[in-house]
């Protein structure tokens, strides 16, 4: 284990100066112009598998190694093939009677190899001087002909269609599209983000562009195994969208910290110790010849800005928008917190508590009653079916005299209403006496009224049901409250 530490931990972490001092800058995954740093070493008889795709082969080549085969294939291939026309002119004798009018040779005008070579070369381009030809006394010739001719058109499809590859890959057109040279950490939304910037250079768009981020970085998991250089990917939208690019203007790449995010636990204190390389993938198809194209680049932590922000780049113009590519790179710092996500969200569930006490004791209330009336409920459902009957009717008794003191209360406010009335009015000396009368009984009836109304308002709030029951039982008539015994018995 310590062996593959070594070989995968400490070489990846330190080669070459670094903007600090004293820490020097690791090898890259990824180089910044998209170019993988690794070397596949050791295939031993797996070499055969690049022969049995020879013609990706050629075009994974450079252009240098692309260039000699090419040379080498046509040159090697006319030689060949001159060799074998100067060796049929030989074999017949047309070499030693070429200037004989009467004797009639394989083909005409070929006297030495370099006229079998020019021979060649005028019947494989298809030029045709007229000079030299083949004449039908020569059958071997004819059949060497077509063989030349089939093999001619293979050869040239081979390389010429090689070479077309080689010079159409989109590789090229990945190098207009930029990234920016470093990624930053700041709030956007109220949320702790990483940002990075894209742009297009060309006019003609990316059609159904789309952008990944990879992060690599070495691990050990909890049963001791070690994962160097272990892919995890960054959600850049791929949930709501965002990760499809319309691509005509620069555009800022946002990657939300939060729970599900592996910078997590990222602060800006710890960004200084820890060792990780974003790897960002672009794709999209290129609009003029529709082949798909891939453009990478990555950020190591030392390329990472804590509290910094992209300037803007565009402009509005008279009826159009103007993008300003030397503000592409350029970054100013923004007040940021210097914690990480886990630890602001920790911060906040503990001040939570004291800004709100009521509400917490309120729940609690609410918890251990919900909690009572379940255990109420739960109790009363394991009683046999007529005691249930017989304690619902028993519970039926305080909401009847709760409905009668609400009704009486009814009456007293109407009562109340009638003393006003009298007081407003008072009667003259000259009404009858059957109205005093009249407003004296009403008096003493709203008085009565008003006492037992009163009576029920103490009996509202009792003090426990018993003792309700218990009133309820002594103002019953002697017939109601004796079957209300036999039924409880």
């Amino acid at each position: 284990m310590s062996a593959v530490r070594r070989k995968f931990g400490d070489e990846y972490q330190v080669v070459g100066p670094a903007r600090s001092g004293t820490r020097r800058e690791r090898q890259r995954f990824v180089d910044k112009n998209g170019r993988c740093n690794v070397q596949h070493g050791n295939l031993g008889g797996e070499s055969s598998r690049y022969l049995s795709d020879l013609f990706t082969t050629l075009v994974d080549l450079k252009w240098r190694w692309n260039l000699l085969i090419f040379l080498l294939t046509y040159t090697v291939a006319w030689l060949v093939m001159a060799s074998m026309w100067w060796g049929i002119a030989y074999l017949r004798g047309d070499l030693h009677r070429a200037h004989d009018d009467t004797y009639t040779p394989c083909v005409a005008n070929v006297y030495n190899f370099p006229s079998a070579f020019l021979f060649f070369i005028e019947t494989e381009a298809t030029i045709g001087y007229g000079h030299r030809y083949i004449t039908e006394r020569c059958p071997e010739g004819i059949v060497l002909f077509l063989f030349q001719s089939l093999l001619g058109s293979i050869v040239d499809a081979f390389l010429i269609g090689c070479m077309f590859i080689k010079m159409s890959q989109p590789k090229k057109r990945a190098e207009t599209l930029m990234f920016s040279h470093a990624a930053v950490v700041s709030q956007r939304d109220g949320k702790l983000c990483l940002m990075f910037r894209v742009g297009n250079l060309r006019n003609s768009h990316m059609v159904s562009a789309q952008i990944r981020c990879k992060l690599i970085k070495s691990r050990q998991t909890p049963e001791g195994e070690f994962l160097p250089l272990d892919q995890c990917e960054l959600d850049v939208g791929f949930g709501t969208g965002a990760d499809q690019l319309f691509l005509v203007s620069p555009l800022t790449i946002c990657h939300e910290i939060n729970s599900k995010s592996p910078f997590f636990c990222l602060s800006q204190r710890s960004l200084r110790s820890e060792q990780f390389e974003i790897v960002v993938i672009l794709e999209g198809i290129v609009e003029t010849t529709g082949m798909t194209c891939q453009a990478r680049t990555s950020y190591t932590e030392d390329e990472v800005l804590w509290g910094h922000r992209f300037l803007p780049v565009m402009s509005l113009e008279d009826g159009f928008f103007r993008v300003d590519y030397s503000q592409f790179h350029a970054t100013f710092e923004v007040p940021t917190p210097p914690y990480s996500v886990k630890e602001q969200e920790e911060n906040l569930s503990l001040s939570s508590p004291l800004n709100s006490p009521v509400d917490n004791n309120k729940t609690r209330r609410e918890q251990v009653c919900s909690l009572d009336c379940i255990d109420i409920a739960g109790e009363k459902n394991k009683l046999p079916f007529k005691l249930q009957k017989i304690s619902s009717r028993k519970e039926d008794l305080p909401r009847r005299a709760l409905r009668i003191s609400s009704s009486n209360t009814e009456k007293t406010c109407s009562t109340g209403d009638l003393l006003k009335i009298q007081e407003i009015s008072p009667i003259s000396d000259g009404e009858d006496s059957d109205d005093r009368i009249q407003l004296k009984a009403l008096k003493i009836n709203a008085e009565a009224l008003t006492q037992s109304t009163g009576d029920l308002e103490l009996q509202k709030n009792p003090p426990g049901m018993c003792a309700l029951e218990m009133k309820l039982e002594e103002n019953l008539p002697a017939k109601l409250r004796k079957i209300n015994s036999d039924r409880l018995s």
